[in-house]
């Protein structure tokens, strides 16, 4: 009995001794831990600030600036996070590992969406278009955009069809900027006959060119003989508009065009084949 009582006593005494010890031990460890926790998300809000403040002077996009203000605050948080359980005394290395591996995972199984996701940041950051642009793609898409965001941009087509678009695809493609210079130049052909004056049908349909108003001066129209073709020549009608007025000036020199060379009996051909029959039986 008097054995038991004295392994209790020296059973109690280690808990005392052990308390005594790492109590406050523990105690500063948390206090460490609560103090680096409160002051480092105190200065991540002040970070957060002022990196906004400089995307906002630079004129960032909002899409781009939301999405690099989100990711400096969540890779703060993270290095904070580990530098607060390293204050309280745990062992790190091993936390790291399973981070990176886990980040690993993830990363491979969001291939396509992490390269849109670098897409979209390149599309944000270089601006080679913007919303309001009308644009055309290499991979054979085209419209006017409506939305970009990072991991996608939305085009309205001229049919008022929405085509949503993957910047990964659209970041890898050539494109081409229709609204980008402010203005748009006409380019289209009309043939005339083989026995039509090439330079008095120039002449016309610079007239008419230069009695449209919405043509622009600068640069000056022209008309250019670009090919004898099967069955005319080809004469190229040049003229530069503002984007605003680009299908109106289009349309009207289609057909002002036409009107002016028909007036002066210059004959517009359309392609004809002509047919041979013979008769076998009458060899």
């Amino acid at each position: 009995m008097d054995e038991k009582i004295s392994s209790m006593e020296s059973y109690w005494d280690q808990v005392v001794t052990v308390t005594i010890e790492y109590v406050p031990q523990i105690a500063t460890a948390l206090i460490s831990a609560m103090l680096t926790l409160v002051i480092g998300l105190w200065v991540i809000k002040i970070i957060n600030r002022l990196v906004r403040k400089l995307f906002e002077t630079r004129d960032i996009d909002l899409s781009l600036r939301t999405f690099l203000c989100n990711l400096i605050s969540w890779s703060l948080k993270i290095v904070l996070f580990i530098v607060v359980v390293t204050q309280l005394g745990i062992k790190t290395s091993s936390f790291v590992a399973v981070l990176g591996a886990a980040g690993l995972a993830v990363g491979l199984a969001l291939q396509g969406s992490l390269s849109n996701l670098a897409g979209g940041v390149l599309i944000l950051t270089l601006k080679p278009f913007k919303v309001g642009d009308y644009i055309a793609s290499s991979n054979g898409v085209s419209g006017t955009v409506s939305y970009i965001d990072i991991f996608n941009t939305k085009l309205n087509t001229p049919q008022n069809q929405l085509v949503v678009v993957p910047n990964g695809d659209l970041s890898n493609s050539s494109i081409t900027n229709y609204t980008e210079l402010g203005t748009r130049r006409t380019w289209f052909d009309i043939g005339v006959s083989y026995d039509a004056d090439l330079r008095q049908a120039k002449e016309i349909l610079l007239k008419v060119i230069a009695e449209n108003q919405l043509v622009l001066d600068d640069p000056a129209p022209q008309v250019v003989v670009t090919a004898l073709g099967d069955s005319s020549v080809n004469l190229s009608v040049r003229a530069t508009t503002t984007n605003d007025n680009f299908w109106d000036v289009n349309e009207n020199l289609i057909i002002d065009c036409k009107a002016a060379l028909d007036k002066a009996g210059i004959e517009i051909p359309f392609p004809q084949r002509d047919v041979h029959v013979f008769d076998e039986s009458k060899k």
